[in-house]
């Protein structure tokens, strides 16, 4: 609460607002809980290359100002890959030694906490796999180009008139453009329910299209789930039938067979007696 407090307060100053809009991964409340306790877990050591890349940084920012970050992380990524196996080993070394550190403070650190503490941990870590898992999951279907979910009436209103809107900070512009959108009638609205409307066309007929281009490059995994179950469900009756098919052939053949046998058996008859009597 104290945390949220002052978070609050250091957001409601004009420079304190600066500096968090600067630093995207600040947390008041995690450095608030950071500062109050003594009990945080040791932080993982970086990797060798994680070490070359701190060291080879700021040398390429000084050698490249005008390239962006992504740039110069390819340029050292290329660095590091041609870095000769003697000059990589100092960096492999120190990586070791840090890591060994790690292992003795976290061993300490567990020993430490009480069981209610050690199952939090354990959940923590599982939340932060599972936003890991999220992250990379969508970081790959925008690069396989999945269409983007369609946006509501009140998104569609939101953007037309944001720009306009009153207010300073995104908030009170959204608190404002909300209120409007309450006041609005039925008729309208009725401009932005249509839109919304086509837009959801829009996106089923693109995620048919896109699904479509999934499955031929064997990612069906990536399908919608009513979707696979109706494959799944077309597949088994299309097993079904073709299943039904063969056994009325085997049955259709089965009995001719028997046709067969059925009418030469008084042939066989015949000869029999033909063979006895001459004897």
């Amino acid at each position: 609460m104290a945390a949220a407090l002052l978070g609050r307060v250091l957001v409601a100053l004009p420079s304190a607002r600066y500096f968090l809009r600067c630093s995207t991964t600040y947390s008041v409340e995690k450095w608030f809980s950071k500062q109050m306790s003594s009990d945080n877990p040791p932080k993982r050591p970086l990797t060798a290359y994680f070490r070359f890349v701190k060291d080879q940084q700021p040398i390429f920012r000084k050698q490249n100002p005008d390239v962006s970050i992504l740039e110069i992380t390819k340029k050292i990524a290329y660095a590091w890959k041609e870095l000769p196996v003697s000059e990589k080993q100092t960096y492999e070394a120190a990586a070791k030694v840090d890591r060994q550190a790690y292992k003795e403070e976290l061993a300490k650190y567990k020993a430490q906490l009480s069981p209610a503490q050690i199952v939090a941990l354990k959940e923590e870590r599982r939340q932060k796999r599972a936003k890991r898992k999220a992250m990379r999951k969508k970081r790959e279907l925008t690069v396989l180009g999945k269409p983007k979910r369609p946006r509501t009436s009140f998104n569609i209103f939101m953007a037309e008139h944001f720009q306009e809107a009153k207010g300073i900070s995104v908030q009170a512009k959204m608190k404002n453009l909300f209120e409007e959108w309450q006041d609005l009638s039925s008729s309208q609205k009725q401009t932005y329910l249509q839109l919304a409307e086509d837009d959801k066309v829009r996106y089923e007929n693109d995620m048919k299209s896109w699904e479509e281009q999934m499955v031929d490059v064997g990612r069906e995994d990536l399908i919608r789930y009513k979707i696979r179950r109706l494959k799944k469900s077309r597949v088994a009756t299309e097993k079904k039938t073709v299943k039904k098919l063969v056994s009325k052939k085997r049955d259709k053949n089965l009995k001719k067979i028997q046709r067969t046998k059925d009418s030469s058996l008084p042939e066989v008859i015949a000869k029999l007696k033909t063979k006895r009597s001459e004897e």
